[in-house]
């Protein structure tokens, strides 16, 4: 027995990996029905989502932890059965209790929520936008993914492609408040102002002032400072033409845009 315990320790310390990520609301929700006693195909239904994204949602906070959530049955009417596992109640305690302990905190400030939007996410990623919903598109009827349009305080638009999974998992409506997040390696600034709309869907812009320039020698980094707040990092061949003030734009596919959701 003794030799278990480490593992078992481990094991312990691995669960708030899955709490890490802000995106867990409907996944821990599909878990609690879990632990209610529902099925994966049930959970679902009473979550709002599909067969398919709760599979996910199981799989995903399973991976983040490190260890099995939910004991599963193949096969049957339903589905399949489940069972929530011993860890899988761990995680759950684990994330009442941070919920607790963090509003406790939240009301000892005032302005709180807006303060602590995005510290809890780590993540490589520079740039992190707050953004607000507009509506989600589907990109086709038969296709997996759909276009998310979400607006920042600056009133630009930007579109994301996640799959439908997804969306129903972070219950992308309008009028939600997200983070747009980006690699800032993925961001090629050029000078100039940013089309007023672009008929581009797979393509991005956001436009901005030159605010820093990092020369380098085959690619400089360039830091713009968006309107409404906040910052855009990208790079551009060296030497950059612009300079700082000037007015610049930063362009990234869609599908580099990452969805996640405000603590």
């Amino acid at each position: 027995m003794a030799s278990r315990k480490p593992n078992a320790l481990k094991g312990l310390q691995a669960l708030p990996q899955a709490l890490v990520d802000s995106s867990a609301d409907k996944r821990l929700d599909v878990l609690r029905q879990v632990a209610a006693g529902c099925s994966i195909s049930q959970a679902a239904r009473e979550v709002g989502i599909s067969y398919k994204a709760a599979w996910q949602a199981i799989d995903t906070l399973s991976s983040l932890s490190g260890q099995p959530l939910v004991d599963r049955t193949v096969g049957g009417a339903g589905g399949g059965g489940a069972q929530i596992t011993a860890q899988g109640q761990q995680l759950l305690a684990l994330a009442d209790a941070l919920a607790q302990a963090r509003q406790q905190v939240l009301t000892r400030f005032a302005g709180g929520r807006v303060l602590a939007a995005g510290l809890g996410l780590r993540t490589s990623m520079r740039n992190q936008l707050p953004c607000t919903v507009l509506r989600c598109e589907a990109v086709a009827d038969d296709d997996p993914t759909v276009w998310v349009h979400a607006e920042s305080a600056g009133g630009a638009v930007l579109r994301a492609s996640v799959t439908r999974e997804s969306a129903d998992l972070l219950a992308l409506e309008p009028g939600r408040p997200v983070l747009l997040l980006c690699k800032a390696t993925a961001v090629i600034v050029a000078t100039g102002s940013a089309p007023l709309e672009s008929h581009d869907l797979a393509t991005c812009r956001l436009g901005g002032k030159v605010e820093r320039i990092t020369a380098g020698g085959v690619r400089d980094e360039v830091v713009l400072a968006l309107k409404g707040g906040g910052h855009w990092v990208g790079f551009a061949p060296h030497p950059f033409a612009a300079r700082v003030g000037a007015v610049a734009t930063a362009s990234m596919g869609a599908a580099s845009l990452v969805v996640a959701l405000p603590e």
